[in-house]
């Protein structure tokens, strides 16, 4: 099997990658929030392509706080490493950092099974229980409350329109969860027919790189992602692609 070494340009990328994404969230919420909303096609159509990339970039901010805690965002520098990770899940929706990188290296060491704080109850494997039980795990009352303090700061002090928060802030958030739940964490860790094959209890998706792109920023590939956790989003096809030779 070849070898997959860490390029050296991998901490000037990942910052970039992260900027890039957090400036492209932010640009596009404060564009949708100010979109006169309308019933006509050309309105829906534009309604539509928003929700679908403010989506997109949501998820694109959990990934980011993601890397961030296996240090991919910034490998050379911990501390802002760590400060880009808690301001993407500060973003996303006032999450805990600290609670999240807890979870998620438990999730690590215990992967599909009931340690594993991202698996199912042990009783139901269904995407629609298991995604239930998935989010229980991670919010919180003090969080949700926090989230109302900004929604009635945005629509009564900063005069936001009601509609536009909820199909555009609102909305691409809870959308996201789904994304990044079904691609994530139910297909690859979804127990196959014949039984998990290793300790990663994973398996990848045989999306073009395109579309995996598109689905959940490559992390479809997620056998691949347990194997070398040390591997950012971007270069997870490269990865898969080596383990192919």
């Amino acid at each position: 099997m070849t070898s997959l070494h860490r390029p050296a340009y991998h901490t000037t990328r990942g910052l970039l990658s992260a900027a890039i994404i957090i400036a492209l969230w932010a640009l596009t919420l404060t564009t949708a929030l100010g979109v006169p909303l309308a019933i006509t096609p050309a309105a829906a159509l534009t309604t539509l392509a928003l929700v679908a990339l403010q989506t997109f970039l949501y998820t694109g901010l959990f990934i980011t706080a993601h890397d961030a805690m296996h240090r991919t965002v910034a490998p050379r520098f911990p501390r802002l490493n760590h400060a880009i990770g808690r301001l993407a899940v500060l973003l996303y929706a006032l999450f805990s950092y600290a609670r999240l990188l807890k979870s998620h290296h438990q999730h690590h060491a215990h992967p599909a099974s009931e340690d594993d704080p991202d698996f199912h109850d042990g009783e139901h494997p269904d995407p629609a229980r298991w995604y239930l039980n998935f989010l229980k795990g991670y919010v919180s009352v003090g969080q949700l409350v926090g989230m109302a303090i900004v929604f009635n700061i945005l629509h009564h002090l900063v005069g936001v329109a009601l509609p536009n928060l909820l199909i555009f802030w609102v909305l691409p958030s809870l959308l996201s969860t789904l994304q990044l739940f079904y691609f994530g964490t139910y297909l690859p860790h979804r127990a196959p027919t014949d039984g998990y094959t290793d300790h990663h209890r994973a398996s990848s998706n045989d999306f073009a790189p395109w579309l995996s792109f598109l689905t959940c920023y490559h992390f479809g590939y997620h056998w691949e992602h347990h194997e070398r956790p040390d591997i950012p989003w971007w270069d997870l096809p490269r990865m898969r692609h080596v383990q192919r030779l």
